[in-house]
Order: C-alpha cells, then sequence, then structure tokens
C-alpha cells in the first residue's frame, strides 16, 4: 500500500479504478458514497508494459478528478483502490506501486478482486469472469481459491479473445476445405479479403483484445442460428460453466457471472447450473471503492 502521512490528511474522498484488457474506468465518491466523477480511458492490463497502464489509470481518475472539480489539497485526501489486470506477473505490482500516485493512500490488486468483493458486496463468494480474458476467483473464511486465469492463448478459455481465436481456427478449416463455410465464417474471411496468408499475418502480432473484438459478432451468429457460431459460442459456455462447478465444489455459498459476456454467454449454460448462479451486487468499480474505504 501507497500513502502520505495519514496522520496529517483527513480522508474526504475515495477514488476507484477498474483496469482491464480493454478499458481503464474510474469513479470517485465523497465521503457520503455519492458519485462526484468518472472516467474511461485505453486499456490497463499489466502485460502491455507499466508506463502505458499508468498512463491509462492517470487519464481515467484525472477525467473523475476534473469532473468533481478537486483542488490538489483535496486531491491528497483521496484514498484509492486499484483492480489491474495481469498484476500477477513477476514484479507487475511492484513496478506500478513506485509510480507518482498523488493520493493519501493507494492499494492495488489484481482485477478480479475487486470484482469478487464488488458482486457480493464484501462478503465470501466467488465470480467467474467473462471478458477479454477469464477467471473463476472466490474467497471463502479469508481463504483464496482461483480457477483457470493463466492467459490467453494457454488459458482464459470462454473468454472473449477465446471465442475469436475459434472463430480464425474455424474460418482458416472453411478457407481450405477442411470446413463448410457458415455466414459466420464468411464475413471473418472476408475482412481479410479472402486471404490466409492475411490471415497469418495479422495472427503473429494480434493481442487478446483484437481477439476478443471478434466475439460478439460469433455470439451474434450464433443467436442467428449459425452453425459455426453456436459450436463455438456453446463450446465457450461449457468451459466457463465447469469453472462454475469448481467453484461450488469449494463450497463457494454464492457464485456470480461477471464482465462484458457475461448476460451473452449465460443463456448457453446449463439449466442447472443457471440456477445455482447469484445476482451482482456491485460492479469492480464498487469493490474498487470498498477496498478504499476499508483498507
Amino acid at each position: 500500500m501507497l500513502g502520505l502521512d495519514n496522520r496529517k490528511v483527513v480522508c474526504m474522498y475515495f477514488l476507484g479504478i477498474d483496469a482491464g484488457g480493454t478499458k481503464t474506468r474510474a469513479r470517485l465518491t465523497d465521503r457520503s458514497g455519492a458519485i462526484i466523477g468518472e472516467g474511461v480511458s485505453g486499456p490497463g492490463n499489466i502485460r502491455m508494459g507499466t508506463p502505458k497502464v499508468f498512463a491509462s489509470i492517470s487519464d481515467a481518475y484525472a477525467q473523475a478528478i476534473a469532473s468533481a472539480g478537486l483542488s490538489s489539497d483535496q486531491i491528497a485526501t483521496i484514498r484509492a483502490g486499484f483492480g489491474v489486470a495481469g498484476l500477477g506477473r513477476p514484479g507487475g505490482l511492484e513496478q506500478l506501486e513506485s509510480q507518482p500516485f498523488p493520493f493519501q493512500n493507494t492499494i492495488i490488486v489484481n482485477d478480479a478482486r475487486i470484482a469478487n468483493i464488488g458482486a457480493h458486496a464484501g462478503g465470501d463468494g466467488g465470480i467467474v469472469i467473462i471478458g477479454t480474458g477469464s477467471i473463476g476467483i472466490a474467497r471463502v473464511k479469508e481463504k483464496d481459491i482461483r480457477v483457470g486465469g493463466y492467459g490467453f492463448p494457454i488459458s482464459d478459455e470462454g473468454s472473449g479473445a477465446y471465442i475469436g481465436l475459434q472463430a480464425i481456427r474455424i474460418t482458416l478449416r472453411a478457407s481450405d476445405g477442411r470446413l463448410e463455410h457458415s455466414d459466420l465464417t464468411r464475413a471473418v474471411f472476408e475482412k481479410f479479403d479472402h486471404d490466409t496468408q492475411a490471415i497469418v499475418n495479422w495472427m503473429d502480432s494480434a493481442t487478446a483484445t483484437e481477439y476478443a473484438t471478434m466475439a460478439p459478432e460469433v455470439v451474434n451468429a450464433a443467436e442467428a442460428g449459425d452453425y459455426h457460431g453456436r459450436l463455438i459460442t456453446s463450446h465457450a459456455a461449457w468451459h466457463i460453466e465447469i469453472m462454475v462447478r469448481a467453484l461450488f465444489g469449494f463450497d463457494v455459498p454464492r457464485v456470480t457471472l461477471v464482465g462484458g459476456l457475461a448476460e451473452r454467454v449465460e443463456p448457453w449454460m446449463s439449466p442447472d447450473i443457471r440456477l445455482k448462479l447469484s445476482e451482482q451486487k456491485g460492479d469492480a468499480l464498487d469493490g474498487a471503492l470498498w477496498l478504499a474505504r476499508n483498507l
């Protein structure tokens, strides 16, 4: 935890940051909990490098602070909670903590942790995140549990990046005659001017975020009855389902699906699992603000 001299500064404001693979969000509240400023900036995954993540975080909270109209003295009273994607990478936390944040206190944790705190309002429970990546985590009786989420492409099954990757793979198979094309694969192939080498060239530098941009199109195709879209989406849902089942196997009292693709993937899961899922009490920014207030 980073901080100024707490004895000289009375906390007046709380800042929550959710830095993910697609975007970074900020939410600023006063002591009563009223939202007084928000901001949105670019991706904040630590794999992008600390300077880029710091820039995204700084941009997001600068927007929130500007919206609230805080002075430099008021900024110094802020207690901040950050959730940052990819923080488990060696040295990631230490490098980010070394940055010059201007707040009274700053606590930095993995983005999955703030999502779980928010989903259960600080209580025991678990989540499966379905966004650019995927991971299942839980906290029960002060014990942390993790399922999956080891990074794309070796893990993050069922995620947006996973769905995009499967779309590319099936498109390549259809392009050389191993499978029949569907409307989905024709549309994907069209993006690359019907050139398999163009797909290979794109793949050499494509990021998880770029793969994940294809996910909505795949799920749309699945909902419209496209064979390949249905196959990819149902298999993604199966991967999410087994993470949910694993968390219940650890006696997690309540499990929630969160993330940008949660609502799109849930209908493809088994009915018995869907009935066991709990409603989300709050979002990741609520979790970040809970950290700022309580730690």
